[in-house]
């Protein structure tokens, strides 16, 4: 007796449950109360553009992560991620649905760095800081693999030729929202998107029994695609740890503390005076306020 199978051709289990979308949203409702609980894990598991390559999980992490100052960057992400992400699943399957969530989201932080504001040189005073100042933000939220479910969604529906009149005007609202509050990082939300559509495009033009082997060859490539993209947005100002802390100390006016006192968000300086003239301290980038941070 043959399997039963989405529209897609992809085999189902006897199991229908959401069980990947039910899996993401209690991880990201772990993580926010971890994120109430210690400031710290913001702090370690945020996407900065300037740490992008020396700490990649953040590209993925940050994903997980939302406004601890402002509950309905959560709750709006996992509402609509509840409303679309169950069909997405059972169409797609368990595994091609996670490969399309996990891939949106690093193409919302890539697009993060492509369209980050890089240092050409190295910075002086504040207000080279401030026209910087993308380079060095903090990046949370999960808008950017929630943007890219829209966008499979959006091609699923066009192929089967399906109305998505809703979810146009769902997509423009909150692609509008972007540009217009201060805060939301319209970037992670067009690359996130960008990114679905290309996930989806590539299942269903090799959805055909004897090709749907080769959509695991096509995600790779996507995945590939976007690392590649991710370094041709690099500032000369990046340099090891231990250059940057050599650097700093030689600065004793704009790093009091003393040698041992330096921590690895010591990186976040991206030039000699970016401590002493942008949210100065290790300590204060690690519990900035909502006005630093921006959501997706």
């Amino acid at each position: 007796m043959p399997r039963p199978r989405s529209v897609l051709g992809v085999p189902l289990t006897g199991d229908q449950r959401p069980t990947v979308t039910m899996s993401i949203i209690a991880a990201c409702v772990l993580a926010y109360v971890g994120q109430l609980i210690s400031p710290q894990v913001t702090a370690h598991f945020a996407f900065t553009p300037y740490l992008g390559w020396s700490e990649p999980w953040r590209a993925m992490t940050a994903a997980f992560l939302h406004s601890p100052s402002m509950p309905l960057h959560l709750v709006l992400n996992m509402l609509f991620l509840w409303q679309i992400g169950p069909a997405l699943e059972h169409t797609l399957g368990r595994a091609r649905y996670l490969a399309l969530y996990l891939l949106s989201a690093f193409g919302g932080s890539v697009a993060v760095v492509l369209l980050a504001n890089a240092p050409t040189r190295w910075l002086r005073g504040a207000a080279d800081a401030a026209a910087y100042q993308s380079w060095v933000q903090a990046v949370v939220g999960a808008s950017g693999a929630v943007f890219g479910l829209f966008g499979a969604l959006l091609v699923i529906n066009r192929h089967f030729g399906r109305s998505s009149t809703a979810l146009y005007a769902v997509l423009a609202i909150n692609l509008a929202f972007g540009f217009i509050y201060p805060g939301i990082s319209w970037q992670g939300h067009l690359g996130g998107l960008v990114t679905g559509i290309a996930v989806a495009g590539s299942v269903l033009a090799l959805r055909a029994p004897a090709r749907r082997p080769h959509q695991w060859v096509a995600i790779a490539t996507i995945f590939v695609v976007l690392l590649g993209s991710s370094s041709s947005n690099t500032s000369p100002c990046q340099r090891s740890t231990a250059d940057t802390l050599s650097s700093l100390k030689s600065y004793p006016q704009a790093c009091p503390q003393g040698g041992e006192n330096y921590t690895r968000v010591t990186r976040l300086a991206l030039c000699d005076s970016w401590r002493a003239s942008a949210t100065s301290t290790s300590s204060s980038w690690r519990t900035r306020s909502r006005a630093g941070r921006s959501r997706r």
